[in-house]
């Protein structure tokens, strides 16, 4: 089996905030949209948006409603500048920047990070490296 992921899917409850944030903060585009869910193709991951309620009836959670998954997503970036370049354009599009360019917080938020042993090819992708 292949060590990858292949899809993340967020639960939202402001479809149209999150369309805004992840269309024109990070440039999204959609390829595939309802009311209630958007795909997002990201250089060999797909990202989903989908409304909490109808998440969490499609998975059967068993949980309380609404409880948080404890996870973080991280985007690398190709330089120190380009993370506050990014920061400042997922705040305008609506994001709430929860601390500056440095160690990422845990819980639900985005890391925004340029790391210089981690090198990014032509086509976006990352490579893990130490």
């Amino acid at each position: 089996m292949p060590q990858q992921i292949s899809v993340i899917t967020l639960g939202i409850t402001d479809a149209a905030r999150s369309r805004r944030f992840y269309g024109e903060g990070f440039g999204g585009v959609p390829v595939h949209e309802t009311p209630e869910i958007v795909f997002y193709q990201m250089n060999g991951l797909v990202l989903g948006t989908w409304l909490r309620a109808a998440l969490e009836a499609d998975m059967q959670w068993p949980g309380p409603p609404g409880a948080p998954a404890g996870f973080a997503l991280g985007l690398n970036v190709g330089s120190a500048e380009a993370v506050d370049a990014l920061l400042r354009r997922l705040e305008a599009a609506g994001g709430r920047i929860l601390r500056p360019g440095d160690a990422p917080p845990h819980g639900h938020p985005w890391e925004i990070a340029w790391n210089p042993a981690w090198p990014i090819d032509a086509e976006g992708r990352v490579t893990f490296a130490i």
